[in-house]
């Protein structure tokens, strides 16, 4: 089986040069394997500059640009499986589109915080969180548009660390008939996951990052105090929990796509603001 790591820094999607940073040096971090080729999907470096909203998605063209390098990218090296290396939550959409046309039967475990399902009249226009609803053919439509297999079934879809949600991603989930489980006191079971699992042939596994505990865990959107993002809080999940959940995923099902999205380094990238302003570093 190819299997392949798709290099996706997407930051627009966020909002935060920082995912373009983390995902950088997230591919380092991955466990090496050479026999793992890195594919780059093209997106322009951030250059400081503000874009501007459009159809209720901030950075609109750059979004949709990167998702559309995503899809030729994957269809030019035609993989078995898929690890993709984020950037914002975004980053999931070309590559679990792709292989739900290519395996019948995929079940999705969204390992998140957020259930990523805003819509662009929800009134926070940053793609990232709107992901999961346009893999589900509902979210927003200039995403959705992209894709080019049928969208994912409300009962495709498990969660995995969901903590409190909006009124209106509660009303999104339950309009179309997301089963899910707010974690903030206990996760869901590992009898729940084996039981999903059971279900479909292939899974796919997002990971975002913000899963984790921003206390004990501090790469992570919710340890940088001066952002506020939707007004959503963090995870729940410490490193041992998390593991035990991927083992047990991984050790019980076949996984062809799995996404580490939403790594954000905020001490390394200003420490690398920081001596980028000195000579001996640039000259």
């Amino acid at each position: 089986m190819k299997t392949i790591r798709l290099l996706y820094p997407d930051y627009v999607g966020g909002g935060l040069p920082t995912y373009y940073f983390g995902a950088n040096l997230l591919r380092y971090i991955l466990p090496p394997n050479a026999n793992q080729p890195v594919v780059q999907v093209d997106v322009v470096p951030p250059d400081g500059g503000e874009k501007s909203v459009t159809n209720g998605i901030y950075a609109e063209d750059e979004v949709l640009s990167g998702i559309r390098s995503a899809q030729e990218k994957i269809a030019a090296e035609s993989p078995d499986r898929i690890i993709t290396i984020g950037g914002s939550c975004l980053v999931s959409l070309a590559p679990f589109d792709y292989l739900h046309g290519k395996y019948e039967k995929t079940g999705i475990i969204w390992i998140d915080a957020h259930p990523d399902v805003s819509t662009v009249n929800d009134g926070y226009p940053n793609a990232h969180a709107m992901v999961l609803g346009s893999l589900l053919g509902h979210g927003a439509a200039p995403l959705a548009e992209q894709m080019k297999n049928p969208a994912f079934k409300p009962d495709e879809v498990l969660y995995v660390g969901l903590q409190s949600l909006h009124p209106y991603q509660r009303r999104y989930l339950k309009d179309m008939g997301v089963e899910f489980k707010v974690q903030d006191s206990e996760f869901v079971s590992d009898d729940q996951i084996k039981e999903f699992m059971g279900r479909f042939g292939h899974i796919l596994v997002h990971f975002d990052i913000d899963v984790l505990d921003e206390r004990f865990f501090h790469s992570t959107y919710f340890a940088n105090p001066e952002l506020a993002g939707d007004g959503s809080g963090g995870g729940k999940m410490g490193i041992p929990k998390l593991t035990e959940v991927l083992e047990l995923i991984s050790g019980g099902c076949d996984v062809v796509g799995f996404t580490v999205a939403e790594y954000l380094p905020f001490d390394e990238h200003r420490l690398r603001g920081a001596l980028s302003r000195i000579n001996i570093f640039t000259q």
